[in-house]
């Protein structure tokens, strides 16, 4: 159904190995990017670093970040120019992130939530759409000029 991309540090690995097969069961293409093992000096840079390049590469449209608040995962992932990405723990957030901001990263805090509120978190961020109507279309213009105005203030980049 979705082709998705997941990664967790040691802060998340438990809830990820749980929601992995429970979203493949519901039909979702999941890519696991890691930590394939609990590694408790991992860093979650590094895992939202590999889900925003994917995303970037267009090997995904979608992609799932699970660290210990979903805080530190989200802010690393909102670095990579493309990629929105938002803490939601819960459904109206999830939803409303992609209807009206286009999210296509979710950061979930598996300290914060637990495994059943985790996945309808994802069901619905996995099921819903951007409005592209004028309203959200300027808004999300206006973000990307954000960003292409940073990126060419950067020197090096």
């Amino acid at each position: 159904m979705v082709n998705l991309v997941i990664a967790a540090d040691h802060g998340g690995f438990s809830l990820k190995q749980m929601l992995v097969p429970l979203l493949q069961s519901e039909g979702h293409r999941v890519i696991d990017l890691g930590a394939n093992e609990f590694l408790q000096d991992d860093d979650y840079p590094d895992y939202a670093e590999r889900v925003a390049r994917e995303i970037n590469s267009g090997g995904s449209r979608r992609g799932i970040l699970i660290c210990g608040s979903g805080a530190g995962a989200c802010i690393a992932a909102n670095k990579v120019p493309g990629i929105r990405a938002s803490v939601c723990h819960d459904t109206y957030s999830a939803r409303q992130a992609v209807e009206d901001d286009n999210m296509n990263v979710l950061c979930l805090g598996a300290r914060v939530l637990g495994l059943s509120l985790a996945l309808e978190i994802s069901r619905t961020f996995l099921c819903a759409s951007f409005r592209d109507e004028p309203r959200y279309r300027r808004r999300l213009d206006k973000v990307m000029e954000i960003e292409r105005a940073a990126l060419k203030n950067q020197p090096g980049i």
